[in-house]
C-alpha cells in the first residue's frame, strides 16, 4: 500500500482546490487528469499509485483535484475551461512553482494547452496522454 502525501488547499477565487506535491526533482511537473479525479483514490490502485511515483522520481510532481471533483470544493455550474485553467495557475502559485511541464490526460490535454499558450513562460513542456 501507497501512503499519500498529505493534501492541502490552494484558494482559486471562491473555490478551495485540493493538491499534493511529491518528489524533488529538478522540474515542476503538474498532472492533469481528464473528467473524474480523486487524490485519495489515485493512491488506492496500486499500478496508478506505482505509475505517480515513477513520475515523481526524476520530479517534482504536482497533483490536483479540478474544481468540482475529488477533493476540490463543488460547483453549482459547469465551469469553463478558463477557470480550471486558472486553477492550475492558483496551485501553481500555492506550492511556489514558477515554470511547470503540465502533463495532461484525456480532458486535462486542452486545458494544458490552453495553460501553455496564456502563460508561455511558466510552462517547461506539454505532454498529452490520450487527448483531443
Amino acid at each position: 500500500p501507497f501512503t499519500p502525501p498529505p493534501t492541502r488547499y490552494a484558494q482559486s477565487g471562491d473555490v478551495s482546490i485540493a493538491y499534493q506535491v511529491l518528489g524533488h526533482g529538478p522540474i515542476d511537473l503538474v498532472f492533469v487528469m481528464g473528467w473524474v479525479s480523486h487524490l485519495d483514490y489515485f493512491w488506492r490502485e496500486p499500478s496508478f499509485a506505482r505509475f505517480l511515483t515513477r513520475l515523481a522520481s526524476f520530479s517534482r510532481l504536482i497533483l490536483f483535484d479540478k474544481r468540482g471533483t475529488g477533493l476540490s470544493d463543488r460547483v453549482s455550474d459547469l465551469p469553463t475551461l478558463e477557470q480550471r485553467m486558472d486553477d492550475v495557475r492558483a496551485v501553481m502559485e500555492a506550492v511556489g512553482s514558477e515554470r511547470a511541464a503540465l502533463m495532461g490526460v484525456s480532458e486535462g490535454g486542452p486545458l494544458c494547452s490552453l495553460f501553455a499558450t496564456t502563460y508561455p513562460l511558466r510552462t517547461l513542456a506539454l505532454v498529452m496522454i490520450g487527448s483531443y
